[in-house]
């Protein structure tokens, strides 16, 4: 069998795609959906066995099983690097819808119709991602989304230069190229630029680098486990994040939660922030911190509260939420002015609360003296 140039192609620029996402993947500059790739997961190995079953000996085929290995290799990393949160009431509509369109296809005794099942639930598992892209681009701003739609054109070409059945086997290479390309067009055409994305400096390849700068964050690994630095340096009184996470009333907090896995954030006397799956989540506490919140009308964001050099870790003071938590945490931060233990706002020297109260980096609720006493 010969191999055809385009069909090179389509191998070299899918592979190239998911090896440039995982470089991403690792590195913290994006930040995948969860649903979507869970669906993706799923729906590769089924579309890479009805795809064969459809059109056998096909060489495309061997394109959507490499893609089917490589996606599951992407999703258990994500998911080996993420903690659990509950999907979004979109992503699990997305997730009940085409997972169980993905189960239907076994009810159906003609490969065909199995194949346009799960081509018709290719849109929905990306309705997540555009749901996530739309809110902040850089959390999909790789590369490899180009390359993913150059690979799908390519694989389309090989199908409709050989001797295709029509609408079975162009569909999903058709639904697919669209919407790879509708991503791509929303994080920007630019990100497929070489410059930007490969380069040779100091004597090695540079691989993202561009893209890193672009990014603020750095994440490490500390005695405290995960810990965000500054990539660039921030100024006094910028704004570093906005918390994310849905609400959660405090009588619904799960139980057993602690440490490092503690992803809530007090946001009411009866109300917290859970976590988001963001770079949030991973902020540290400090005694002595450079960064603290602050409730605006867009939301509870964090900000410098002096500058902040680039290299040096984001940290705030958690106490500066609590109010009749009961909660308690040994503090481990470092700092001279260590306290030794994280506690409620009231737990905090006088004059210490006065300084944060003097600056607007307290909860609402803490913004009075006598009001927390009255609490």
């Amino acid at each position: 069998m010969t191999i055809e140039p385009w069909f090179i192609a389509a191998m070299v620029a899918s592979l190239a795609g998911y090896g440039v996402y995982i470089v991403g993947l690792t590195r913290h500059l994006v930040e995948p959906n969860r649903a979507s790739w869970l669906i993706w997961s799923a729906a590769t190995g089924v579309e890479a066995a009805t795809y064969a079953a459809v059109n056998p000996g096909a060489p495309q085929a061997w394109v959507f099983g490499l893609s089917a290995l490589a996606c599951v290799t992407v999703t258990l990393s994500m998911w080996g690097r993420s903690r659990w949160r509950r999907p979004t009431p979109v992503e699990g509509l997305c997730m009940t819808a085409a997972l169980s369109a993905i189960l239907l296809w076994l009810v159906f005794r003609e490969a065909f119709w199995a194949h346009m099942l799960v081509v018709a639930a290719v849109p929905i598992s990306f309705w997540p991602t555009w749901e996530s892209v739309w809110a902040d681009r850089a959390r999909e701003r790789s590369p490899a989304w180009g390359l993913w739609t150059l690979g799908d054109l390519a694989t389309l070409l090989v199908a409709t230069h050989g001797h295709g059945s029509g609408l079975g086997e162009y569909s999903y290479i058709l639904v697919e190229l669209l919407c790879h390309a509708s991503v791509w067009l929303m994080v920007g055409l630019g990100t497929l630029n070489p410059v930007r994305a490969f380069g040779y400096r100091d004597g090695r390849l540079r691989v993202l680098d561009a893209m890193e700068r672009g990014n603020p964050f750095a994440v490490r690994e500390t005695h405290l486990g995960k810990a965000v630095y500054a990539v660039q340096g921030l100024a006094e009184g910028e704004t570093i994040v906005r918390f994310g996470g849905r609400q959660v009333a405090a009588a619904r907090l799960p139980g057993g939660v602690s440490g490092a896995d503690d992803r809530f954030v007090q946001v009411a006397p009866d109300r917290y922030l859970g976590p988001s799956g963001r770079i949030d989540d991973l902020i540290n506490h400090s005694c002595a911190p450079n960064a603290g919140v602050r409730f605006t009308p867009a939301g509870v964001v964090l900000v410098a509260i002096r500058a902040i050099p680039a290299g040096e870790e984001i940290v705030w003071d958690y106490s500066t939420t609590l109010q009749n938590s009961h909660w308690q945490m040994e503090c481990r931060c470092g700092a001279p002015e260590c306290r030794g233990t994280i506690g409620d706002f009231a737990t905090l020297p006088p004059e210490r609360q006065a300084w944060f109260r003097e600056r607007d980096l307290v909860a609402p609720y803490l913004r009075e003296p006598a009001r927390e006493k009255a609490a």
